[in-house]
C-alpha cells in the first residue's frame, strides 16, 4: 500500500520524526537523507520525503502488506503524527 501526505513541516523533521516513530518498533535497514526504510516482524515500511512547490513536503509512505494490515496501520497513525505536529489544533479521529 502507498499512502500520501502534504505538510508545511521541514523533510529533515519529517526525517527525524520518522526515526523516532518506527525506530523502537521496527529495525532500520535502509537510511538515505530523503528515505527511511523500516522492517519487522509486521513486514516493512518506506518513508520518502521531498520538497514540493516553495514551503510544501511531500510525504510518502509506502508498505509492502496488503491494505489493514499491522504495518499499514503504522503507516496511518505517522501520517496522523505528522499532521498532528503541523497543526496541533488537529483533532485524530479514526480506529487505525
Amino acid at each position: 500500500m502507498k499512502y500520501f501526505h502534504r505538510t508545511h513541516l521541514a523533510p529533515d523533521a519529517v526525517m527525524t520524526e520518522a526515526n523516532r516513530y518506527f525506530g523502537p518498533r521496527l529495525a532500520p535497514t535502509e537510511e538515505a537523507p530523503r528515505r527511511r526504510r523500516f522492517a519487522g516482524t509486521i513486514g516493512q515500511v518506506a518513508v520518502t520525503v521531498q520538497a514540493e512547490g516553495g514551503h510544501y513536503t511531500l510525504v510518502t509512505l509506502e508498505t509492502n502488506q496488503p491494505g489493514e494490515s499491522e504495518a499499514d496501520r503504522l503507516a496511518k497513525r505517522f501520517l496522523t503524527r505528522i499532521h498532528t505536529l503541523a497543526d496541533p489544533a488537529h483533532q485524530p479521529r479514526g480506529a487505525y
